[in-house]
């Protein structure tokens, strides 16, 4: 089957726009106009590069596109949105091809457009409750908003026309952030706003949290995350790097001894849960983590370049159905892997992953493996994988997530053949700040307890947000707290007295 180049999307696009006339449009022609696909690179090319796939909609199509939106009173698209971005309006702008505004309009309530435009969840969000895909009958046909989002984020950078947020006259408070994934970013952007002095504390020698250590450059290009770092260093946060707090420094210590006023904690869920199988400890088993990190922040696919080793692998099996056991298994492949398969214990219907990027996949060649579960990991004389043993399942009652319970069908057990296993099922926090903090309050999953309304941790002035709070999450459900913390944050800070 022949791959669409962007060249005939747009053609198919511009012949679209011609015949609509934007003034004059009914609802019922709006109804009528068909999604427009995303553009991408041929299947068997990509493969073969790190580059990104998704190449964004050319201009004849997000206006296209954007004449899709009804234009609804309700907005039930925005209610959808964890941030509460203003959907119908930055949708018209760009239908109107005023995206400038568009884009504006998007940073009122959102600061990372293009990397939410690129990796959000939308069809679980702000499409999935979208009228036009309602109407239609088919979440497949909502207004393609984060397609949208993306594209004019990235008009605006292609035309140098990105604006620094305002910053407010110094106010001669301290304030730090721990870690600098999502959450971490937006909570950064809206201190510094008010004039606060704000140092972020990475561990790393390189700021992003996992939109640069977990999401891989084809989905994701590290560039971008570069500018939004570049955007807040020009604002004037600070960033120290290979800074772990809790051994570098503890929380406790930057309050009573580095005078620093309140601290946001966003430090992630970095922390890989393992099945405890049988074998698991055998080499060629990496976490999802490991995996991605070599390649995606030490670049292990540069050989002999990279100062990290890559790991030859010719048949890989990944176990998980989420977003990351994709990123993980399509990373596999450019790595040089002949096989991969990923492994689920359930059916397609209930993984959680987005459909793109299972769409991605199997164009990609990855082999899906349903409604089975490993039992245990199998090696050779040398240590290393040889074979995992699978069980079949059958879809059971539902459980606490509402998705049919997995149950093993006895006598079912059977050897498959895998030199390299990728175990890509979760993550949990990483108990180093909670050891080293006394007086703070976490769950049995190790999250960080906050209050809901402003992420106020159990600890005065200390505030917390995304995966460390919510487990892992989305990066736009992330940012939302941490937006919410630090408009918490600055009305606390008003609240000192001058010193």
């Amino acid at each position: 089957m022949s791959h669409p180049t962007r060249e005939q999307l747009d053609t198919l696009a511009k012949e679209i726009r011609e015949t609509l006339d934007p003034s004059t449009i009914t609802l019922k022609e709006r109804l009528r106009i068909p999604p427009m696909d995303m553009p991408s690179q041929d299947p068997g090319e990509r493969v073969c590069n790190m580059d990104e796939v998704a190449l964004g909609y050319t201009e004849n199509q997000v206006v296209v596109e954007a004449l899709r939106c009804l234009q609804c009173k309700n907005a039930p698209c925005v209610a959808g949105c964890p941030v509460n971005i203003d959907i119908p309006k930055f949708i018209k702008e760009a239908a109107q091809g005023d995206f400038a505004a568009s884009v504006a309009t998007i940073k009122e309530a959102s600061m990372l457009p293009s990397i939410c435009g690129r990796v959000c969840p939308q069809e679980s969000q702000c499409q999935l409750t979208c009228t036009v895909g309602k109407s239609l009958k088919s979440i497949d046909k909502a207004v393609n908003i984060g397609r949208i989002e993306r594209y004019v984020a990235d008009w605006e950078t292609r035309n140098n026309r990105r604006k620094n947020p305002a910053v407010a006259e110094e106010s001669g408070r301290k304030v730090g952030v721990v870690g600098s994934g999502p959450a971490s970013m937006t909570a950064a952007a809206d201190l510094r706003r008010e004039g606060h002095e704000v140092i972020m504390f990475e561990a790393l020698h390189k700021a992003g949290g996992v939109l640069v250590y977990g999401i891989p450059e084809f989905r994701l290009p590290k560039s971008i995350v570069e500018e939004e770092f570049a955007s807040l260093e020009q604002m004037g946060v600070k960033v120290e790097h290979n800074f772990l707090v809790g051994r570098t420094a503890r929380v406790d210590d930057l309050l009573e001894e580095e005078g620093f006023d309140a601290l946001f904690i966003g430090t992630g869920a970095g922390l890989p849960r393992f099945m405890h199988l049988e074998g698991e400890n055998l080499v060629g088993v990496f976490s999802a983590n490991e995996y991605l990190t070599r390649s995606n922040l030490m670049k292990a696919y540069e050989r002999n370049v990279a100062g990290t080793p890559l790991y030859g692998s010719k048949k890989v099996a990944v176990f998980g159905g989420g977003n990351v056991a994709m990123d993980a298994a399509r990373t596999a492949r450019r790595l040089g892997a002949e096989e991969v398969t990923i492994v689920y214990r359930r059916t397609e219907a209930e993984m959680p992953a987005r459909r793109e990027e299972v769409a991605h996949a199997r164009e990609e060649g990855i082999r899906f493996l349903m409604l089975h579960a490993p039992r245990k990991i199998v090696g050779d004389e040398s240590g290393r994988v040889s074979g995992v043993e699978l069980v079949t399942c059958e879809l059971g009652e539902p459980d606490e997530s509402g998705r049919r319970r997995p149950v093993e069908i006895p006598g079912s057990e059977a050897l498959h053949l895998f030199d390299t296993v990728i175990v890509a099922i979760g993550n949990d926090s990483n108990p180093l700040i909670e050891r080293t903090t006394k007086d703070l309050q976490v769950n049995r999953k190790g999250n960080i307890i906050v209050d809901e309304q402003t992420c106020r941790t159990s600890m005065e002035g200390v505030y917390a947000g995304g995966d460390i709070v919510l487990g892992a999450a989305t990066v736009i459900l992330a940012m939302g707290q941490g937006r919410k913390a630090a408009a918490a944050m600055n009305d606390y800070l008003k609240t000192l007295e001058r010193t």
